[in-house]
């Protein structure tokens, strides 16, 4: 049990950077670039809310298709590069918006009670973007989940597939929440210079959106051709996936426990820095 436990945690994290989707990772990051500038302590409750949400958004795709459309995964298969284009090219449509200098739409939470609206980092918004990033992911990343996952929930094993389970999102979330608590921080940290910056920080947070857009939208396309039979190889996918496995070597090298000592620093450094900034003011 104990393996398969660790092998669930190193799935859980490489799924962050997978073949298929890791540019959607710098997508959700560029989103606090270009998001609003706040203080210390609600840029990182932001970051924390978005990352649980994108996480629960990300492994709820994952169980429903591992437990439910498993059976005819051959046929729905097909689709995925599809959604990948069309997800691709509103990432870049979005990127291209904030660009322009214009603002990122926000979202009304019902029973807020007081008119106030959610950034699109809130939690719906962000747990739609989870199961969008999970969707396009699924081709490169159902194999480990079905294997390590729901195999011990169809062995009849309900508790250590629950526990799998857990242990897989814990990872995924591991892997998102250090990296935006990373970015709220270097945010609020830099205050001084990103007012010196004006509206370019945000123009870099879109150019960053776009340019992951199209990354995506492109590898969908090659998915496409080689479903039919027609792809060779790609100098772009090349590149791309020269540095996702990079990436994935360096997450794989830090661990599931070096991502969650690396989340207990970040939080350690949040409180004191909420502290210092608390008694300044």
């Amino acid at each position: 049990m104990t393996e398969g436990l660790l092998v669930a945690l190193g799935a859980g994290i490489v799924a962050a950077v997978n073949p298929c989707g890791f540019a959607l990772l710098p997508a959700y990051l560029g989103l606090f670039v270009a998001g609003e500038r706040t203080g210390t302590g609600p840029a990182i409750f932001r970051a924390v809310r978005a990352s649980a949400a994108l996480t629960l958004g990300f492994v709820l795709v994952f169980a429903v298709f591992g437990l439910v459309i498993a059976p005819v995964a051959a046929a729905v298969q097909a689709w995925l590069p599809v959604f990948t284009v069309v997800l691709g090219l509103v990432v870049a449509a979005a990127g291209a918006w904030v660009l322009s200098g214009r603002h990122l739409p926000t979202f009304t939470i019902g029973g807020r009670g007081r008119g106030e609206s959610a950034p699109i980092t809130g939690f719906w918004p962000m747990a739609g973007f989870g199961a969008s990033y999970a969707v396009a992911s699924l081709g490169c990343t159902i194999a480990p989940f079905l294997a390590v996952v729901v195999s011990a929930f169809r062995t009849g094993s309900i508790a250590n597939g629950i526990l799998l389970f857990v242990a897989y999102a814990l990872a995924m979330g591991l892997v998102v929440t250090a990296a935006a608590v990373s970015i709220a921080l270097a945010r609020t940290s830099g205050i001084a210079r990103m007012r010196a910056a004006g509206s370019w920080l945000p123009r870099a947070g879109g150019a960053l959106l776009l340019l992951a857009g199209l990354y995506v939208s492109w590898y969908g396309i090659w998915e496409l051709r080689v479903l039919h039979g027609g792809a060779g190889a790609d100098p772009l996918v090349e590149a791309g996936g020269a540095v996702q496995r990079w990436l994935a070597e360096a997450v794989a090298a830090i661990g599931p426990f070096g991502f969650a000592a690396l989340v207990v620093v970040l939080a350690v450094v949040s409180v004191v820095l909420v502290r210092r900034r608390t008694r300044v003011h």
